[in-house]
């Protein structure tokens, strides 16, 4: 028989509501709705309880790359963010050489299947030279759908999602290849119009990769992408809450436009996320990372982040003033639905994965648990 828990006293955020003095049963790997009378109860009077971070953008942590690592280097980064909170991961690459990228596909592929991670997104190449942030510009190329689904071939049906400055040759024909494939396809690193980003979310586009970085400012006679991306019920925007890549009115101003049932906060974590400042690579690209912020030693371009999701949780309810419930669908039950994983994972739910975060009054985690083990013992 698997071992039955009871958490006990928390506040316990629920897709309903959150409950006062409620409680959690965890059974195996999976939450249940009853318990056994002798199951362990675990006293979380004081504390809340809410599910399981999702991030859909992360590049790495913990000293290590998802993009070049080994895997021994890619389960260090995976772990490094199940300390703070993340219990679903999707691993993100930068721009490389096609046959490299296909490597590192097969790779990642086989951590995804054996599911240590939630699958594979594609940041780059096929991005604009114009706002290509910290991608390697000389290796950057346009969205041939040959080149997407050579990408896509190699992840083995482990492909998430694909960044694409839509406006490129290719682009839009990428855009109905990636939804044809069921493969998230991402208006990201873009230098297009309104009226082209209206037309690659007619495509299927369905996400705006970091909204507000690495794309045209909003203008009241150029509206650009920002203003498409906003107003369309399809589309989800990822959002970096970290204090260095948006501005609070930004953020605000996104939330107030999306709703909450259309942004993913998100990481775009990099190897110094959880680790600390020094000298890394991201890529071919040489990135100093200096008070947590994480710039290319070429240029200054800002190059990914040092983000960890508990942070990421904290700096919206504290600092931006998100409710708890919002804050929990944007950084968990938005993203699981975008992954097609939310009935395993994303709300604490019977029949759910027993993935859990124990936060304490001041929103510190506590405690983690994944499958039904704890990452990080509570107390």
């Amino acid at each position: 028989m698997a071992t039955s828990k009871v958490l006990a006293g928390a506040q316990v955020v629920l897709p309903t509501g959150t409950l006062t003095d409620g409680r959690v049963i965890v059974e195996g790997s999976r939450i249940r709705g009853s318990a056994p009378a002798d199951a362990e109860t675990i006293d979380l009077t004081g504390h809340w309880l809410v599910p399981g971070f999702v991030d859909i953008h992360n590049h790495g942590g913990g000293g290590a790359s998802f993009t070049s690592g080994t895997v021994e280097d890619v389960l260090k980064g995976i772990h490094t963010h199940r300390l703070h909170g993340t219990t679903t991961v999707v691993a993100s690459t930068v721009t490389g050489e096609m046959d490299f990228l296909a490597q590192r596909a097969g790779i990642l592929s086989e951590l995804a299947e054996q599911g240590d991670l939630a699958g594979i997104h594609f940041e780059g190449p096929f991005i604009s030279p114009c706002r290509k942030g910290a991608h390697s510009e000389g290796l950057l190329r346009h969205p041939d759908p040959a080149d997407v689904r050579k990408l896509l071939d190699a992840a083995r049906g482990q492909a998430r999602m694909v960044t694409l400055a839509t406006e490129l040759p290719g682009g839009i024909d990428s855009v109905r290849l990636l939804a044809e494939h069921g493969v998230i396809a991402a208006v990201g690193h873009t230098d297009a119009t309104y009226e082209q980003t209206v037309e690659a979310i007619d495509a299927g586009a369905t996400v705006a990769t970091h909204l507000f970085n690495a794309m045209p400012g909003l203008g009241h006679r150029a509206p650009g992408p920002i203003a498409a991306l906003l107003e369309d019920e399809r589309i989800t925007v990822e959002l970096i809450n970290d204090g260095t890549h948006l501005h609070p009115a930004a953020f605000e101003l996104a939330f107030h436009h999306a709703g909450t049932d259309r942004v993913a906060l998100i990481t775009d974590a990099m190897d110094a996320a959880g680790f600390g400042d020094g000298r890394y690579m991201l890529g071919p690209l040489e990135v100093e990372v200096k008070d947590s912020v994480a710039r290319l030693v070429e240029g200054g371009s800002i190059a990914g982040s040092t983000l960890t999701q508990d942070r990421a949780f904290k700096r919206s309810v504290t600092v931006d003033g998100l409710s708890v419930e919002d804050t929990v669908r944007a950084i968990s039950a938005n993203p699981a639905k975008l992954l097609g994983q939310y009935d395993k994972v994303g709300s604490l739910e019977p029949g759910k994965d027993a993935d859990l975060v124990v936060l304490d009054a001041a929103f510190d985690v506590k405690g983690v648990m994944r499958k039904g083990e704890w990452v990080v013992e509570p107390f």
